[in-house]
């Protein structure tokens, strides 16, 4: 050893991130809107304010916030389980259908485990799996950008404990049918959790997707994630919940963050459902726009899926996606990008989907020969 050597410092090892957790793709949210003439359609929130009933239950509520919330959420589960016609064991609750499908991942899959999804569906999957250890296993969407059953049944493997159908899938916007989905769950081991996540289900039409209920009732293995940030308004409060077998939902809250949905988030929830007439009526006017953008965009030459979200999707590839991004930039409209597949774009106001409309007709595709 030399002299040099002997004087040197000796090496420090400092803490360091687990390779799964350095290796996770970033979750990417939609812009934040930075002004008043920006119109923020990049995070598939609800552009109306809070129901007037959930707002004056927080403001009551507000004033207990020194104590704790309900862990179990007693309260609100029970109000669910009136609401949807289950018992409150089968009620998990979790800040936000993100929060407890981390919850169901954590719960049901050790290390090497599968987790079989659609891609492109919710960004938020393969990070969640990945970050419990599990692996991702992701089904290309179909030509009609929908979900491949037959693809993700034929994926199944030993290893596979967990199935994501998102419907109305984000984001594109096409659901699955009953009958398609049955028939799924008929071809996949009863062993297999099938998480059927409704984020966006208030927004479809009647008969355009499957009643998730009936199949629940049906298949012991099938699972329902629904949340209130999106149809009820309260994506910045975050709750969210499952309904799914008793022995799965204790699970659940046993693998939860300890209070992790605050007392003015339930409060809130418990107020919104209560006041599900205004909500729907709410919802009536996104789909109206929905199907105005839809017609209109269609009329200028867009090629677009029936979207049963409140959001349309458009396929395009790298060249028009660059123009589109330029486009939206430079009119201050934030959408969300989705390289290499696409942009989404939130169905809002009136006045910010004719700004959308305004600039796709400026920029509509070119003809095909």
């Amino acid at each position: 050893m030399t002299p040099d050597q002997l004087l040197a410092p000796p090496a420090i090892k400092l803490p360091a991130l687990r390779s799964a957790v350095t290796g996770l793709p970033a979750y990417v949210p939609g812009r934040r809107s930075a002004g008043a003439d920006i119109a923020a359609l990049a995070s598939n929130e609800s552009h109306y304010e809070p129901l007037p009933a959930a707002t004056a239950a927080v403001a009551e509520a507000a004033g207990r916030m020194n104590r704790y919330p309900d862990m179990a959420a007693v309260e609100l589960r029970e109000r669910l389980a009136r609401h949807l016609g289950v018992t409150a064991e089968e009620v998990a609750v979790g800040p936000g259908s993100v929060g407890v499908l981390q919850q169901i991942i954590t719960g049901l899959c050790d290390a090497r485990d599968e987790v079989v999804f659609a891609w492109r569906s919710f960004e938020a999957y393969p990070i969640l799996v990945e970050l419990a250890g599990a692996r991702p296993v992701r089904i290309p969407l179909d030509d009609a950008e929908g979900h491949d059953l037959d693809a993700m049944a034929a994926a199944v493997t030993d290893r596979t404990k967990v199935i994501l159908l998102c419907t109305p899938n984000n984001p594109t916007g096409v659901p699955i049918s009953h009958g398609r989905l049955e028939a799924f769950l008929q071809s996949v081991r009863s062993d297999v959790l099938v998480v059927i996540d409704e984020a966006y289900v208030e927004y479809a039409d009647a008969g355009s997707g499957h009643d998730s209920l009936a199949l629940y009732r049906r298949y012991a293995n099938v699972c329902i994630l629904r949340t209130f940030s999106k149809a009820y308004g309260l994506a910045g409060l975050r709750v969210g919940y499952a309904i799914t077998t008793a022995a799965i939902a204790e699970g659940l809250r046993r693998t939860a963050l300890p209070f992790a949905v605050s007392a003015l988030a339930q409060k809130a929830a418990i107020a919104s459902l209560d006041a599900g007439e205004e909500m729907a009526a709410r919802v009536s006017l996104v789909k109206q726009e929905r199907g105005r953008m839809t017609a209109e965009l269609e009329a200028q030459g867009w090629t677009l899926q029936a979207s049963q979200g409140n959001f349309l999707w458009i396929r395009a590839d790298e060249q028009l996606l660059a123009r589109l991004v330029d486009a939206f930039d430079a009119a201050g409209i934030m959408a969300r990008v989705y390289p290499g597949d696409g942009v989404r774009i939130t169905v809002a106001d009136t006045a910010s989907n004719d700004r959308v409309l305004r600039l796709l007709s400026a920029h509509r595709p070119l003809p095909t020969s």
